[in-house]
């Protein structure tokens, strides 16, 4: 395929996790980052030009350390090539630092931008393992690549992070500012795609305040019990069943952890009465969304209504401003226009 000079990268936001599923499992949401790549051509003299528009956008940095350009010089060092001059225009709807995977969208912005500057040579499974050595971890970048909800699981053993949420992964609020880890040892990925049964409707509850990935996971214990081990293999087992047949019952069992939300629950401003109105207004069950702070509802659609209206009151008896709405699923993933 040949270069073309200008491409579009719309990347939808993920939420991870979804309650037993640390670190591995993730869906798509139709909430869109948007990522538009131009090469400057002479006798333009600047080697990168980066505007950005969208409600958080001054948060975003505009220099070579923006993590979406970063992606994009990264997948150019795989190509052993230098990057071309480029203009980047980042319109932003995923909020920052707020457990909707942001992250995720300007490295798989940024990557896939590169990479269709340059002609397309990785294949979707190549640039899918550069965005998970960058992000760190699967559970959001997979989802935010390739659309649906998706479970990761790696043919080699990882390295021992700690027990963190992805260990050295950049922190939600670095998103677009460019701290990037080490990258992992190259592994085999196996991806596996949940049906998620259309009677399941996810409502996301948006606080008005953020929490970084790296406080969240610093409230993680080092090692987890035998028991607690367990627990969570059963329920994430019980999950993806209970997503497929989009059994209430399943689902209000399945969405039970031992892992991360214990822990993290404490940061979260309001959790326990958020968590029972949801619960009061019929949703199967609530949980955090990625490291947070957005928490997550799935429900069916009789209940949505309620559901959402319960949750925005209960946050706002703590003084919490929160954006809830019902969100559908993305199953289309990183789309691509020229």
């Amino acid at each position: 395929m040949s270069a073309t000079s200008t491409v579009t990268v719309t990347v939808p936001a993920t939420t991870a996790n979804l309650g037993p599923g640390f670190d591995c499992i993730g869906a798509a949401l139709s909430l869109y980052n948007s990522f538009q790549f131009s090469r400057l051509e002479p006798p333009a003299t600047e080697k990168l030009k980066i505007s950005v528009t969208g409600a958080e956008a001054a948060k975003v940095k505009t220099d070579e350390s923006n993590l979406a350009y970063v992606a994009f010089v990264t997948l150019y060092d795989r190509l052993n090539q230098s990057p071309p001059p480029v203009a980047i225009h980042i319109d932003m709807q995923v909020p920052l630092a707020r457990g909707l995977g942001s992250s995720a969208t300007a490295i798989v912005g940024g990557l896939v931008g590169a990479n269709e500057l340059a002609g397309a040579p990785l294949t979707q499974v190549e640039v899918m393992q550069l965005a998970i050595e960058l992000e760190g971890h699967p559970d959001n970048v997979v989802p935010a690549l390739l659309g649906g909800c998706r479970l990761a699981a790696s043919n080699t053993p990882l390295p021992n992070h700690g027990g963190g949420h992805g260990g050295t992964a950049p922190t939600e609020n670095q998103d677009f500012v460019g701290v990037v880890p080490p990258c992992l040892p190259r592994a085999a990925w196996q991806i596996c795609d949940i049906p998620w049964h259309p009677d399941i409707v996810p409502v996301v509850a948006i606080p008005d305040f953020e929490l970084s990935t790296a406080e969240a996971r610093r409230v993680l214990p080092a090692d987890y019990s035998r028991a607690d081990a367990i627990f969570n293999a059963a329920h994430l087992g019980l999950l993806v069943r209970a997503l497929a047949a989009g059994d209430r019952d399943w689902l209000r069992c399945a969405l039970q952890d031992k892992i991360h939300q214990p822990y993290r629950r404490s940061l979260i401003r309001g959790y326990e009465a958020v968590q029972e109105a949801a619960v009061a207004a019929g949703a199967c069950g609530m949980v955090i969304s990625g490291a947070g702070p957005t928490l997550l509802a799935l429900t069916d659609v009789t209940n949505v209504d309620a559901v959402v209206r319960e949750m925005a009151a209960a946050w706002g008896e703590f003084g919490v401003k929160a954006d809830v709405r019902a969100i559908s699923l993305d199953t289309e993933g990183a789309q691509i226009s020229s």
